[in-house]
Order: structure tokens, then C-alpha cells, then sequence
């Protein structure tokens, strides 16, 4: 299913338990931001989760220097979604690499980490 603004496409793998969120395009931190916010509103992400995979293989991340912030701010402030969960990225961008690295140095209650192919995510998020 992707969202009204075609840039962010959600899947969920009853396999895996795995939900994934792809992204496409120009995506700014309100992107992100909103793109959570409209998975909880329309209750896409269902129990029995087992972890979180974000692809941006298809995007440009447009954030400034501190916009990281505001992400570790939203999973803190969502724990009853991200509590305990791993989320891992998909990005051959090294800006991409470098916001998900700065993230995982202040997570608290959940981890994240970046990688550049599905499957080195896939395994990460269901060890």
C-alpha cells in the first residue's frame, strides 16, 4: 500500500513478521515523521510484529544537520511501537548511512542500523 503522496510504500510479510516501509523520491524528515504517523493512524502495522525494515534505496534523504534529532525523538516518544525492536535501513546513500548510524548512537528501548542489502537486514532484524 503506498500513501496519498505515492513517495512512501508499506508492506507487511506475515513470513518474517518483518514490516517494511520503502521510500521513493525526495524525502525530508517530515516525510518520515508523517509517514509513521499515517501507518498508526490507518493501523498498518499489525500485532505480532517482529522488527522494522526501512528502504531507501529508492530516495534522496534532504535533512539537515540535526534533523536526526527529531527521529530519535519520534521512536522515543512511540516506545510502545518501537520498544525492543530492531529497525534496519536500506541505503547506499553514505548521507543515509551516516543519519542511521547517528540515530542508533542515542536509541534507548530500540536499535538501528544500516545496510546495504535486504537479506544482511533481514537477518539482522530477526536475530
Amino acid at each position: 500500500m503506498k500513501d496519498v503522496d505515492n513517495k512512501i510504500k508499506y508492506e507487511f510479510d506475515e513470513d518474517s513478521g518483518i514490516f517494511y516501509k520503502s521510500y521513493f523520491g525526495v524525502i525530508s524528515v517530515n516525510d518520515i515523521l508523517a509517514s509513521w504517523e499515517y501507518a498508526f493512524e490507518n493501523k498498518l502495522i499489525p500485532p505480532g510484529v517482529n522488527g522494522f525494515i526501512l528502504d531507501h534505496r529508492n530516495s534522496i534523504l534532504k535533512l539537515n544537520t540535526f534533523d536526526y534529532l527529531q527521529i530519535v525523538d519520534f521512536y522515543k516518544n512511540n516506545l510502545n511501537i518501537f520498544r525492543n525492536f530492531k529497525i534496519g535501513t536500506i541505503t547506499e546513500d553514505p548521507h543515509g548511512v551516516v543519519v542511521t548510524m547517528l540515530i542508533g548512537t542515542i536509541e534507548e528501548g530500540y536499535a538501528t542500523k544500516p545496510f546495504a542489502t535486504k537479506n544482511c537486514a533481514v537477518n539482522w532484524v530477526l536475530s
